[in-house]
């Protein structure tokens, strides 16, 4: 129970990787606000599963891609906590069942690129400066999911790269702006077994797992591990971005 007295929020905490974290911290005895969209059912039924399980877990509904939306999110998780140490902005979309090819450009519309940004760049950005006060006041820590598409890797879409790069300048700045009461650090994901990606075409996903250097997949749980260890470290580990891919990256 390291994180006893300690308080979180984790964005897009419904599922995945997302309640993974929340499930990780909530073990570890912080008391996690698990955000959700107003309308998915996952977020309070997970939430009553992990009180049933006698972890401290309170619901934040709320789209990170509405600016309105976060600042109620926030303030209400931080009022309900009583303070915020550690804000994992993990919510994102791709906004697509599946791969969109990088040569159809005509799949990148304007509505596409927005709902990409607008939760995956916009929203990070939004929870944060919402955040801000509460984390310096704790001497708290930022963490946000990015993805090796934003790096070298080829994501979902060419839309769904572009944010994660962002993201991943975002959380520098971010480290710049917040020092040096906070740390700001960010997870680079590879190919991870999560529902986003259960309509992904089997050849691909078996493809990652063979062509990574530890020949497997990622598992949220992995990520999680990643998250926590940058939210907890007492290390002076900031702006970074960890890649954990299972070696992904690294192969010829």
């Amino acid at each position: 129970m390291i994180l006893a007295g300690k308080a979180a929020l984790v964005t897009g905490g419904a599922s995945g990787i997302g309640l993974a974290t929340v499930e990780r911290l909530a073990r570890m005895g912080a008391a996690v606000a698990l955000n959700h969209l107003p309308d998915d059912p996952a977020g309070p039924r997970e939430v009553a599963r992990l009180v049933g399980e006698g972890r401290s877990v309170i619901a934040a509904p709320g789209d990170v891609s509405d600016p309105e939306q976060v600042t109620v999110m926030v303030g209400d998780a931080i009022r309900a906590l009583g303070r915020l140490d550690i804000l994992v902005n993990n919510a994102g979309t791709p906004a697509t069942r599946a791969p969109i090819p990088p040569a159809d450009l005509a799949a990148m519309t304007d509505a596409f690129w927005e709902r990409i940004l607008a939760t995956n760049l916009l929203g990070p950005f939004r929870c944060t400066k919402a955040a801000a006060h509460a984390l310096r006041a704790a001497q708290g820590a930022v963490v946000n999911t990015a993805s090796i598409a934003g790096l070298t890797a080829l994501g979902s879409s060419i839309a769904y790269g572009a944010s994660k790069a962002a993201l991943i300048n975002l959380t520098v700045n971010l480290a710049r702006a917040l020092a040096p009461e906070c740390r700001v650090n960010a997870v680079a994901p590879g190919a991870v077994d999560t529902p986003w990606q259960k309509d992904w075409p089997e050849e691909r996903k078996r493809a990652a797992a063979e062509k990574a250097l530890l020949r497997r997949r990622c598992t949220a749980e992995d990520i999680a591990e990643a998250i926590v260890f940058l939210a907890t470290t007492p290390a002076p580990i900031t702006g970074q971005t960890l890649v954990v891919d299972a070696g992904l990256t690294l192969a010829p």
